[in-house]
């Protein structure tokens, strides 16, 4: 019987200074894959199912599972049906987590899917697929999940074209802590305003720039400045009982920088090889001083992307 398995890893969306429009994809340092995997198998009637120890956060009427909805754009865009197969989603990350879950199964059936086709889509139309399946969960579309969860590295959107990748301190660890809460990508960005004042657009602007700079020239102090969310941070602060503490923890343990991972809840922190054990400690006890449950995993970037296993 024909199979495969594709895998996406866990990202990181806004990376603090960019607001839907950078974002990493994560491979934690011990090995273990810590994302979602979609499985197709020969079958004479097409079918779905879904597994793992998340499978029962998500909807259960079928139709309204990504993986399916991503089969059907996938049909879309190659202007074709599918013949049947047996689809299986195997869901290893927490939905309303902060850390790419949706993004993960929608780039791991994109993967599955082309690899059984033998590969007819390119990146580009690869991308439309999972833009418009992501922008099904969180109402609008923006790759700063997507993109790196297909792609891999840590990506800037641009305007137009194609994601770019943008370098990252090899010496460097992305430690995530994942508190025991949900918030949903479309809650969290209700909260936000829907008009910034021009001083707060420009501070934006200068952060973001002087982020990506910091990473092309290796300007250490700049990065640690730069490594900061001034648009969406102190609008979802007080949505995660706990992230402050976390965040004052994480600094103080020698962070370069911490913020949430996309819209919340998780959080994330950047700091030396030597201090990730610290600042994942730190980041755990943050949330645990005001009665939340975290686990936390210290990370590199995962520069794969989607890929059959």
């Amino acid at each position: 019987m024909r199979a495969l398995r594709a895998y996406a890893a866990a990202g990181v969306g806004n990376f603090a200074a960019g607001f839907d429009v950078l974002g990493a994809s994560l491979a934690p340092v011990d090995g273990s894959l810590w994302g979602d995997v979609v499985e197709i198998q020969d079958a004479g009637t097409s079918s779905f199912a879904v597994t793992g120890p998340y499978a029962d956060r998500l909807p259960p009427d079928p139709a309204e599972n990504l993986v399916v909805r991503t089969r059907e754009l996938f049909e879309e865009v190659l202007g074709a049906p599918l013949p049947p197969f047996a689809l299986t989603l195997h869901k290893g990350l927490p939905v309303c987590s902060g850390l790419g879950s949706s993004a993960a199964s929608v780039a791991a059936a994109a993967a599955a899917l082309n690899a059984w086709c033998g590969e007819p889509l390119g990146r580009e139309a690869l991308l439309e697929v999972v833009g418009k399946a992501e922008g099904l969960a969180s109402g609008s579309v923006h790759l700063d999940n997507v993109a790196p969860a297909l792609l891999g590295g840590l990506l800037l959107v641009p305007c137009s074209g194609l994601p770019l990748s943008l370098p990252f301190p090899a010496d460097l660890r992305i430690v995530v802590a994942s508190p025991a809460l949900s918030l949903a990508t479309r809650e969290a960005r209700l909260v936000l305003p829907r008009e910034v004042p021009i001083s707060l657009a420009v501070e934006h602007a200068q952060n973001l720039a002087g982020f990506v700079h910091a990473l092309h020239t290796g300007d250490r102090a700049l990065f640690r400045s730069t490594l900061r969310d001034l648009l969406a941070e102190p609008w979802r602060a007080h949505l995660i009982p706990g992230f402050r503490e976390a965040q004052r923890n994480a600094l103080e343990a020698g962070a370069l920088g911490c913020s949430l991972s996309g819209g919340g809840p998780a959080v994330f922190a950047v700091s030396e090889e030597a201090d990730a054990p610290a600042v994942a400690t730190a980041l755990v006890d943050g949330f645990r001083d005001r009665g939340v449950a975290a686990e936390a995993r210290i990370c590199v970037l995962d520069l794969r992307g989607a890929r059959v296993l």
